[in-house]
């Protein structure tokens, strides 16, 4: 048995191993239970300067200062003029104790800080960010953007300081809900990767840790900063947004095509994705999933499943070759120069959206259909995620994390209650643009070739597809993980 190529050692947490398929990673399981630990985990840390008012940012701010509850100095960090002071002075932050502040006083005045803001303005301030840093900082990001933007530059993180990364593996507002669902569910959270790019303090490990178990994460586990960039902006452009955008919408008309109302064709496509699939993959697994329907539901399941494989197996394929290239980090900082000229507009003006909220507003949870077509589809699109970045050498957590468990778990319950619109309309921009970008390539494709394998059947349903997927190693995975999985579901106001 191997581990990934990946280990650490930490004198204040319990770091145990799981094993995944022929792999041994390491783990550090968190809950409240643990919040006495991390002044230990922050030694020499007086303050922590949370940059940005995004969702990360607003999430992580309130966390990290109710699990250290006034044993350390949790500061956030604004531009001049941000309408987001208001929403901080609200949330209980304040520059009359310090607590909120113009960003560049914040961050020179941290010796942890955490650059939450957009991917965008990390390019464009980060020059500025380095400068006002102290000599000995520790660096947090929740993101490997802006690396990947330094290694097209020929930059590098400065000298001499930390640069950590804790990155939650759901949106911002599940964050927040799944902490304080955790007052009542000790360890109830989401699931966090670590990477340390930098230790110059030797204690880098313990701080991002600290700032992951801080956050309410119910188990953490290793990474690279460049590992986690590649499987996170490919993963939102594929399976996590972008993918299921494109699925969405290809299986909506298809079902509008055979007569369904828009109310039924909502709730086959979208609702069943985001609903019944999601729970059940997010309890079950996959595999679950597929051992849940009756014979003749897995023959219509196969079907869709070794038509859409291909089609997700490419586009994730090609999606990870434009990350790695450097053309999607390179297409989001271009679009942001373009933006005030040619701002983004909704998608929720269309016919499928305005179905999708009458659906919402008589949506009966409990007799929504488990469309085995739909099953199909977004099980084939969602494991050629996964083969994709079992290729591409990613240890089994992240992939888990990044092409399963952080879309069951985070973004689809949010788009359940408010529309997958809703998503690709309030996400970060860079998700947004992602989104936009890769969704069509999803829908173009299961419309064009892999509807009509189905329909014409002129593809041969391939056996050895299917015995593939019974087999794959990534429902183990899943079992494994699901053992460490909060014991409530996200609730979503």
């Amino acid at each position: 048995m191997t581990t990934d190529g990946l280990d650490f050692e930490t004198g204040v947490f319990d770091k145990e191993y799981i094993t995944l398929v022929d792999t041994r990673e390491g783990i550090v399981r968190g809950g409240r239970d643990l919040f006495d630990r991390l002044p230990r985990a922050f030694e020499g840390i007086n303050q922590i300067g949370v940059i940005g008012w995004g969702p990360q940012g607003s999430a992580q701010a309130q966390n990290l200062r109710d699990s250290l509850a006034g044993r350390l100095k949790v500061a956030v960090g604004l531009r001049v003029g941000s309408s987001s002071f208001d929403a901080a002075r609200a949330a209980g932050f304040s520059e009359a104790d310090g607590t909120l502040g113009e960003m560049f006083e914040v961050i020179a005045a941290s010796d942890m800080v955490l650059l939450l803001i957009s991917d965008a303005a990390q390019a464009a301030l980060h020059e500025q960010v380095f400068a006002a840093l102290r000599p000995d900082a520790t660096l947090g990001l929740s993101h490997g953007f802006l690396l990947g933007h330094l290694d097209q530059q020929g930059s590098r993180f400065p000298e001499g300081i930390d640069v950590i990364a804790v990155c939650p593996k759901g949106m911002g507002a599940s964050v927040r809900a799944l902490y304080l669902q955790g007052t009542e569910t000790n360890g109830a959270g989401i699931n966090a990767s670590f990477a340390v790019e930098q230790d110059s303090s030797g204690r880098a490990v313990e701080r991002a840790l600290g700032w992951s178990v801080g956050l309410g994460a119910p188990y953490t586990f290793q990474t690279t900063l460049r590992s986690e960039y590649l499987s996170d902006l490919t993963g939102e452009r594929a399976i996590l947004l972008g993918g299921v955008h494109g699925i969405v919408e290809s299986l909506y008309r298809r079902f509008r095509d055979r007569g369904m109302t828009g109310t039924e064709a909502y709730r086959h496509s979208v609702d069943c994705v985001t609903g019944p699939i999601s729970r059940t993959i997010s309890k079950d697994g996959l595999i679950g999933l597929y051992r849940r329907l009756d014979v003749a539901g897995r023959h219509v399941f196969s079907q869709a499943y070794a038509a859409a494989y291909p089609v997700g197996l490419e586009i994730t394929h090609e999606i990870y070759d434009e990350v790695s290239s450097g053309n999607e980090i390179r297409s989001v900082i271009l679009a942001g120069q373009r933006l005030a000229r040619f701002p983004m507009g909704r998608i929720d003006q269309a016919d499928m959206w305005r179905a999708g909220d009458e659906a919402r507003r008589t949506r009966d949870d409990d007799s929504l259909p488990l469309d085995a077509f739909t099953a199909g589809i977004f099980c084939g699109v969602m494991m050629g995620q996964i083969d994709t970045f079992v290729e591409k050498g990613h240890p089994y957590s992240e992939i888990a994390n990044e092409s399963v468990i952080e879309a069951t778990d985070s973004l689809n319950p949010y788009m359940h209650a408010r529309g997958v619109s809703y998503m690709v309309d309030n996400c970060s921009t860079t998700a947004r643009l992602g989104s936009r970008k890769w969704a069509p390539r999803f829908d173009y494709l299961l419309t064009q070739t892999a509807y009509p394998a189905v329909d014409h059947q002129t593809a041969v349903l391939d056996a050895t597809l299917i015995k593939a997927f019974e087999d794959h190693p990534i429902h183990e995975v899943l079992r494994v993980c699901g053992q460490m999985r909060p014991s409530v579901d996200i609730f979503v106001q």
